[in-house]
């Protein structure tokens, strides 16, 4: 049996990461739709994003650790945004477009995995946005991503 490595190991490290995200949100503030989406965020936007995502892919806890948030918390920044499908895809397209430019990994496996959950998540963030109570109690557990799960069918809470 061969040891495979998680999604955040086959990355690189949270430097790989934090690099991702930092040339990314330098992007997304100079970018005419999603500037203004973005303009007021924390000075710990960036690095939160980065643990979060590192998190998700079986990286250290620090999002939920050194940076005191949760699932919950996530997905309550999201919450009354407003954000639209526009959006979303000029989000996931300068992520990818980033993801070459920084040299993150680009075989198709890992990719694959890549890109599966970043529609996911950013699925999800739209419709969140579109709420105006948190759907998850504090105690939900963080996402955890892989080379391939999605989980089954989309079950909203009704």
């Amino acid at each position: 049996m061969r040891n495979v490595p998680t999604l955040y190991e086959w990355a690189g490290d949270m430097k790989t990461f934090e690099a991702l995200f930092g040339r990314f949100y330098d992007k997304v503030l100079k970018d005419d739709l999603l500037g203004e989406v973005f303009r007021h965020m924390s000075p710990q936007h960036v690095e939160h994003v980065a643990h979060f995502v590192a998190e998700v892919f079986g990286g250290p806890k620090l999002y939920s650790g050194q940076d005191g948030g949760s699932h919950a918390e996530m997905i309550g920044r999201h919450i009354g945004k407003m954000l639209t499908e526009e959006k979303r895809q000029r989000w996931v397209y300068l992520l990818l477009q980033t993801a070459d430019e920084v040299g993150l990994k680009s075989d198709p496996e890992f990719r694959s995995a890549f890109v599966g959950y970043i529609e996911w998540g950013t699925r999800l963030a739209v419709i969140n946005s579109q709420l105006i109570e948190n759907p998850l109690k504090e105690s939900e557990p963080m996402p955890k991503w892989g080379w391939g799960e999605t989980g089954g069918p989309y079950v909203g809470t009704e």
